[in-house]
C-alpha cells in the first residue's frame, strides 16, 4: 500500500444512508461517521473511511482502528491508522457516485446518483430547511433571505433616529429611551422634538402649563407659560393676602423670643442682664458643643483609620499567599501532566511489548504455519452481516532472518466467491530483513484446510506472479493479499463436516523454501 498525502477537500462527513435509494451494502459505508463513504479512503487494515472522518481520526497522531478491534483481527502494526498509510480508494468512490439517490426533503421529488446529488443538489435543494444563526429557527432556504429581512426576532436593525445598532425585540425597548425619538408637545402640538430637548422646549413652550409661584403660600392658579406675566399683574392683591398671615406669623415669632431674653436673672449673683449678654453666653456655649462633636467625629476617622490599614496588610497577606498557592498548583499541574505523558509512553511500550509476544507465541521460521481459529459459527456470523468480514493470522517466517509472511481469511467469501466460498489469501509482509532477500518473491505457496480426520485435505497451490506488485519488496507494513477467492466450498462445512470439529477450523501454509 503506497504512503499518498491525502488533500481534504471537503468538510463534509458521510452521505446520509437515506439519500440511497437502494440498501446500502456494508463496503460503502465508513467506519467512523458509519454514513455513506464520502472521498474514501482505504486505510492498511482494509477498512474505509471518508477523507474527512479520516483525517479527524488521525489529526493528532496514528490511532488504533476501533474496526479491527470490534472484528477481532487487530493486529499492530497493521491496524494503527496513519495518514501516511492510507490512499485514497477511487474504485470505491466510482462505484458509491454511480448509486441511485433521492432527496431527503419533504417535499422534494430530486432523483439521481449520487454523483449528481453531490454536485448539484446537496446545499441547494430549495426544499431543504435550514437553520437561522441569528434565531436558530429552521426555515427553507428559499425563505431565508426574506426571513432575515422581515421575521427573524434576532435579527439587527438601525435605529432611525440615533442610529445605534439593536436586535428586533429590544428596538421597542429603546424606543423609550432614546434621546432622538420624536415627541409631540401636547400643549403646543409640535411634532419631532428629541427627547433630549424636550425638557427645554416644556419650559418656553407658550403653551405649556404650570403653578403658580406663589402656590407655595396657597395660590391655586395653573396658568400658561406665556401669562404668567399677566398672572402675577393682575393678581398681586390676592398674593399679598396670601402672604400677609406668614408675615404676621414671623413677626409674632421674633417678638416673643426678644420679650423672653429682654431680662435675665444671673442664678450665681442675683442681678439682672440685658440681652445681649444672655446672646453672647449662648452664642459661646454653641461653639463649645460644635467643638466636641468635632472632636468625636475625628476620634472615629481615626478607629477608621486604623482597621482600613488593618484590612490592607492582611489583604496583601492573603494575596501574597493566594500568589504562592498558585504557583504551587502550576507546579504540581505540570508534574502531573509530565507523568500524564510517562504513563503514556509506557501504556505504549507495554501494548508493543504484549504485541511482540502475541507475535512470538504463534510465530514459526521454517516456512510452515497451521492457523487454529476457535469459535468458528460466531466468527462466520460476523462476517455474513458485515462487521468483521476478513481476519488476519499471526505473522510467520520463512526462516529467522527471511520472508515475514500472513494469511487473509474471508469467512464469507470475497470476489467471486462471496457468499458460496471461503476466500483465503497469501499475504508478503515487511520484515526486518528485506534488505538481503531476493525480489520478487517467487517461492511456491501450498494452502490447506486440515481434515479433522487425516483423510483428505482441502489444497490449493500457487506459484508468484513475480510481475505483480503483491511479490515485490513491500514498501508499506504488507502487500496487497494473492490467492484463492474459491478456496472451499462454504457447503462443505455444514453439517458433521470433518472440517468442522468443535466449533474451530485449521488452516496450513506451506512456504517451498527450495532455492532459498
Amino acid at each position: 500500500m503506497a504512503r499518498i498525502s491525502l488533500d481534504c477537500t471537503s468538510s463534509l462527513p458521510g452521505i446520509p444512508l437515506s439519500v440511497l435509494s437502494v440498501p446500502m451494502e456494508n463496503k460503502y459505508k465508513c467506519q467512523q461517521c458509519l454514513q455513506v463513504l464520502r472521498k474514501p479512503v482505504q486505510a492498511q487494515c482494509g477498512h474505509r473511511f471518508c477523507v474527512h472522518c479520516f483525517k479527524q481520526l488521525t489529526s493528532s497522531g496514528p490511532k488504533p482502528c476501533e474496526a479491527c478491534r470490534q472484528e477481532e483481527i487487530y493486529e499492530e502494526p497493521i491496524s494503527i491508522l496513519n495518514s501516511n498509510e492510507a490512499f485514497p480508494d477511487n474504485a470505491a468512490g466510482r462505484e458509491i457516485a454511480s448509486l441511485p439517490a433521492r432527496c431527503l426533503n419533504q417535499g422534494c421529488n430530486w432523483t439521481g446518483s449520487i454523483k449528481e446529488y453531490e454536485a448539484q443538489h446537496e446545499g441547494r435543494c430549495e426544499f431543504e430547511r435550514i437553520q437561522c444563526e441569528a434565531c436558530q429557527n429552521f426555515i427553507l432556504r428559499t425563505e431565508k433571505d426574506r426571513h432575515n429581512e422581515r421575521e427573524c426576532e434576532a435579527r439587527t436593525l438601525n435605529c432611525k433616529y440615533c442610529k445605534v445598532t439593536f436586535n428586533f425585540k429590544d428596538i421597542k425597548a429603546h424606543d423609550e429611551i432614546c434621546v432622538k425619538f420624536p415627541l409631540q408637545c401636547k400643549d403646543c402640538g409640535k411634532k419631532k422634538i428629541p427627547r433630549e430637548k424636550f425638557s427645554d422646549h416644556s419650559k418656553s413652550c407658550a403653551k405649556s402649563k404650570s403653578a403658580c409661584p406663589f402656590s407655595e403660600v396657597g395660590c391655586k392658579s395653573v396658568i400658561e407659560n406665556g401669562k404668567l406675566g399677566d398672572h402675577e399683574h393682575g393678581s398681586t392683591m390676592e398674593h399679598l393676602r396670601l402672604l400677609l398671615p406668614m408675615v404676621l406669623s414671623l413677626t409674632r415669632t421674633r417678638a416673643e423670643a426678644a420679650g423672653a431674653g429682654e431680662w435675665q436673672e444671673d442664678s450665681g449673683l442675683g442681678l439682672y442682664r440685658a440681652p445681649e449678654e444672655g446672646a453672647g453666653a449662648a452664642a459661646s456655649v454653641q461653639p463649645v458643643g460644635l467643638e466636641k462633636k468635632v472632636n468625636a467625629l475625628e476620634n472615629i476617622v481615626c478607629v477608621l483609620n486604623r482597621e482600613v490599614e488593618r484590612s490592607s496588610v492582611t489583604m496583601e497577606a492573603f494575596s501574597h499567599q493566594h500568589r504562592l498557592d498558585q504557583e504551587k498548583i502550576e507546579n504540581l499541574s505540570n508534574k502531573v501532566r509530565q507523568l500524564e505523558r510517562t504513563l503514556t509512553m509506557r501504556d505504549l511500550q507495554l501494548s508493543e511489548t504484549e504485541q511482540l509476544v502475541r507475535e512470538l507465541q504463534f510465530c514459526t521460521f521454517d516456512g510452515i504455519f497451521v492457523w487454529k481459529i476457535s469459535d468458528f459459527s460466531r466468527r462466520r456470523q460476523d462476517a455474513v452481516a458485515g462487521r468483521a468480514p476478513a481476519m488476519f493470522s499471526p505473522a510467520f517466517y520463512s526462516s529467522k532472518y527471511g520472508y515475514k509472511m500472513c494469511l487473509r481469511l474471508y469467512l464469507n467469501g470475497d470476489g467471486t466467491g462471496r457468499g458460496t466460498h471461503l476466500s483465503l489469501f497469501f499475504v508478503v509482509m515487511r520484515g526486518k530483513c528485506d534488505a538481503l532477500l531476493k525480489w520478487p518473491f517467487s517461492q511456491k505457496v501450498t494452502l490447506m484446510l486440515l481434515d479433522q480426520n487425516n483423510r483428505e485435505h482441502i489444497i490449493d497451490a500457487f506459484r508468484p506472479d513475480v510481475t505483480s506488485t503483491s511479490f515485490q519488496r513491500p514498501i508499506s507494513e504488507m502487500n496487497i493479499a494473492s490467492g484463492c477467492p474459491l478456496f472451499c466450498p462454504l457447503a462443505k462445512l455444514a453439517g458433521k463436516s470433518p472440517y468442522l470439529r468443535d466449533d474451530t477450523i485449521f488452516i496450513k501454509a506451506i512456504v517451498d523454501l527450495t532455492g532459498l
